[in-house]
């Protein structure tokens, strides 16, 4: 059974996995991998104060070493729709380019995998040792708590082990197959509040305009180096996304 990537691709984007809904995306690939001889496992998570999440785990083999492909179904919000050229969930093709939202992160890349993986099963050696497997979220885009980490702790639990993972995360910059990523510098989020004193903007000196504040304070913050990088990793950085 050899899976052709870009109807895949297009089954998935026309999925609308919003996060946190999986759209039925965790679904279409169940059903082709269970064809493909996989052994399919959905598994819900929770936790207070986030919306539940389901994620899929699925496994080729049954002996070690375990290959494994992460990524995620679930995308951004589209925002505004009248902003679109094309419908966000239409899969179209226009001038040779696939698109939708997805398209790039990263339904494409766990249809590609999945292709791969079901033109290997088809001419494996028969002495083939080994297992693949794919660890697929609906948690990445949001909170990302009841995603990846507590679907490995559950793997885990399970007895099951991951001696390799390749991550489909769109890093290319320039062109397909330019970079390849072995890690990540890893992230800290935090939230600023700035106080003031409420006025009339005709009399800003008998006021204390917070806003007039936290530009300076985000001025300041920004500009400072907080390391030079390292041979595998460019140097960190303050990004301010929202005020």
């Amino acid at each position: 059974m050899t899976i052709d990537p870009l109807n895949l691709s297009q089954a998935l984007i026309k999925c609308p996995s919003v996060t946190p809904d999986t759209g039925e995306a965790l679904d279409v690939l169940q059903d082709i991998l269970s064809e493909m001889g996989f052994r399919c496992k959905q598994v819900s998570f929770s936790a207070a104060d986030t919306p539940d999440v389901n994620n899929l785990y699925a496994k080729f083999g049954h002996s070690s070493p375990n290959f494994c492909f992460a990524g995620h179904t679930d995308v951004v919000p589209v925002g505004d729709l009248e902003a679109w050229t094309v419908d966000p969930f239409g899969a179209e093709i226009k001038k040779g380019m696939l698109c939708g939202r997805g398209a790039s992160d990263m339904k494409t890349a766990i249809a590609c995998f999945v292709a791969a993986v079901s033109r290997f099963i088809d001419t494996r050696d028969n002495n083939f040792k080994g297992s693949i497997s794919l660890l697929i979220t609906g948690d990445e885009e949001g909170p990302a708590i009841n995603g990846t980490k507590k679907l490995l702790e559950w793997i885990t639990e399970e007895g099951d082990v991951l001696d390799a993972c390749l991550v489909g995360e769109p890093t290319n910059p320039n062109e397909l197959g330019d970079m390849i990523k072995i890690g990540r510098r890893g992230s800290l989020n935090g939230y600023l509040t700035v106080s003031g004193t409420q006025g009339h903007t005709a009399y800003p000196h008998l006021a204390d305009n917070p806003i007039h504040l936290i530009v300076k304070m985000l001025e300041t913050i920004t500009s400072k180096e907080l390391d030079q990088g390292t041979d595998h990793f460019q140097a960190s950085t303050i990004q301010v996304s929202t005020i």
